[in-house]
């Protein structure tokens, strides 16, 4: 069997044909495995979803307990039709996965959702999985995507505030796994006081501390008291809720902080690169590492990555999946 008869994209997400599931899935389906909490990947509606635990509590937070009619956390190998299924961490935020598909007789097929490989101190680290068809993304897949150390992006927040005291530090940092990241950099780094969250922020919040992750002291954005550095949504700097902190200095915490010129766009003042997707050389090294027969990719700068494979002699080609977000902002 070859591979292309096993997983291939449709309109709905990428297809499993002999375990008649779909992944990361479009559009609500009868089964979805699911890689990750993130609102592109994990969509309400599903008759039955697969997902590691944390990714299933995170979904049941936000679209509710009746998100799907049938669910099962992931563990070891589970069997679906004429494949089998393994779940592998993704260093990409809590909870997220890789998914191994292993047909009767075929080749090991994985799919890797969003990856991280740089340590990262609010979810599992990602593990390298030997396959024989790697499917991965492509957001940062151009040479110019060098992510810097997080913590030397961490200390540059805490030089600036300590340059600028009477200032609040406002950091745009989406909900599920940015903004937890972000605040846990910080701690390490040495911020010690109190940090304000944006109330969009709380639940996932709470939910981190839940799952034994030291966040330390967070206040609420509505009433900050002494907290200096506050977190919020990027949405939330284009609206009206901005406009209660007096000279702030704006940041934002993402991969595309890279190119200047969107973060002048945007204001930004303190650009961050801080990202939870791989950045070029963690792809490139990544795919010379497990050392697939073949690379497909899901979306991103699939062209840029498609002339690295050719060069290095590795059979390529993409999906051109419509719906993934590239890192949100």
């Amino acid at each position: 069997m070859q591979a292309q008869d096993i997983i291939y994209p449709t309109d709905a997400g990428l297809y499993c044909a002999p375990g008649d599931f779909f992944i990361d899935p479009l559009v609500p389906v009868a089964r979805a495995l699911i890689t990750h909490g993130h609102a592109d990947h994990a969509r309400a509606g599903h008759g039955a979803v697969l997902a590691t635990r944390q990714t299933l509590e995170i979904m049941a937070i936000r679209y509710g307990e009746d998100f799907t009619a049938a669910r099962q956390v992931a563990e070891g190998k589970v069997r679906i039709g004429g494949v089998t299924v393994e779940f592998y961490p993704a260093g990409h935020v809590l909870g997220s996965a890789q998914i191994l598909v292993t047909p009767d007789n075929g080749p090991r097929i994985l799919v890797s959702g969003d990856y991280c490989r740089t340590p990262n101190p609010v979810c599992a680290p990602w593990e390298p999985v030997p396959c024989d068809v790697f499917i991965t993304e492509a957001t940062f897949g151009l040479p110019v995507f060098r992510h810097p150390d997080p913590m030397g992006e961490a200390s540059r927040l805490l030089a600036s505030m300590a340059e600028f005291p009477d200032r609040p530090h406002l950091v745009g940092a989406y909900a599920l796994g940015k903004a937890q990241r972000v605040i846990a950099l910080a701690r390490a780094a040495g911020h010690t006081g109190p940090i304000a969250i944006h109330g969009a922020l709380k639940r996932l919040c709470d939910y981190h501390i839940e799952q034994g992750i030291d966040l330390g002291e967070l206040v609420s954005a509505s009433d900050p008291g002494d907290a200096r550095l506050i977190l919020a949504p990027p949405s939330a700097f284009a609206s009206p809720w901005v406009q209660r902190f007096r000279d702030p200095v704006l940041s934002y915490a993402s991969s595309w902080m890279t190119v200047r010129a969107r973060a002048r766009q945007r204001g930004v003042e303190l650009p961050l690169v801080i990202s939870d997707h791989v950045d070029w050389p963690q792809l490139t090294s990544t795919i010379t590492e497990l050392a697939p027969q073949e690379v497909w990719i899901t979306h991103g700068a699939e062209d840029g990555l498609l002339r690295w494979c050719e060069l290095a002699g590795i059979a390529a080609r993409p999906l051109r999946l419509v719906g993934y977000e590239d890192e949100p902002e």
